[in-house]
This record gives C-alpha cells, sequence and structure tokens, in this order.
C-alpha cells in the first residue's frame, strides 16, 4: 500500500483544514477567471509572461486542486501543485516588498500572513493526509476490506 495516499483515518478534525484551505484555493481560482483585477490584469502586473495563459492555468490548479482537497480526494497530491502556486505567489508579491521603501519587513509580514497560513497546511495535509472524513480513507477502507475478503 502506497504511504503516500494512505489517509490517517482516525483523525476526523482534518476535516477543518481541508475546508480552510480547499475553499480559499477554490475561491481564489474562480477569480481568477471572473474578475480580471485579480487574474489577467494582477498577473500583468506581478510581471508573468502571458498573463492570460498564466492566470487561467494557475486558476485552473487551484479549482481542482482545491475541490479534490475539499472532498479528501488525493489530497497529498493535490497540496503539491497548491503548494508550488503559493511559495510562487510569496516570491513574487511577498519578498519584494521588502525592497520597498514605503513597506518594509512588518508591512511584508502582515501582507503574507494568509499565504503563511496556508503554506503551513499544505505541509500539513501533505503529511498528515485527508483524515477519516474524506474520500481518500473511505477509499482505501474499502480496498482493506475487500483484500480482507
Amino acid at each position: 500500500m502506497n504511504k503516500f495516499l494512505v489517509s490517517t483515518w482516525d483523525v476526523r478534525s482534518l476535516i477543518f483544514i481541508r475546508l480552510a484551505v480547499g475553499l480559499i484555493f477554490l475561491t481564489q481560482g474562480i477569480l481568477k477567471y471572473i474578475d480580471p483585477h485579480m487574474g489577467v490584469l494582477r498577473f500583468a502586473r506581478i510581471g508573468f509572461p502571458y498573463p492570460g495563459f498564466t492566470a487561467h492555468f494557475v486558476g485552473t490548479f487551484e479549482i481542482v486542486c482545491g475541490l479534490l482537497i475539499l472532498i479528501g480526494l488525493l489530497t497529498r497530491i493535490a497540496s503539491i501543485p497548491l503548494l508550488i502556486v503559493i511559495l510562487t505567489a510569496i516570491a513574487t508579491t511577498k519578498i519584494p516588498e521588502l525592497f520597498r521603501s514605503d513597506q518594509g519587513f512588518w508591512f511584508m509580514v502582515s501582507d503574507a500572513r494568509t499565504d503563511f497560513a496556508m503554506t503551513m497546511s499544505l505541509l500539513f495535509l501533505m503529511s498528515l493526509g485527508a483524515g477519516s472524513w474524506s474520500l481518500d480513507a473511505w477509499l482505501w477502507e474499502e480496498r482493506l476490506h475487500e483484500a480482507a475478503n
């Protein structure tokens, strides 16, 4: 059995972390499609090449992986692209604030609090899995039951 896919069945409270992470990424992904200021224009301002494609590419990952985390399916795997997305967001939007004379360290720390919380939550989900109230747990429990019979 692949330990990377197996969930920790006895932890039900992981659903709260999954709800927070899944809903935040799901809504941010949708916003990249429906609000140009949160999608294409934001990516252009940051300096990404092909901002129309890039915003929608990232938005798609946020929607799909956010939904997977919400339902607790392939949670550990779905966390990986979202970790890449959030680390890229920190590198491209938060770190530069350190070097702006009107912002600096404390401004950056305050502005990055959600990104930091999402990073730590994704690492948490990657290490523990989806918990017992998830499709991961249900599917693996079914497979274990079938293998026992």
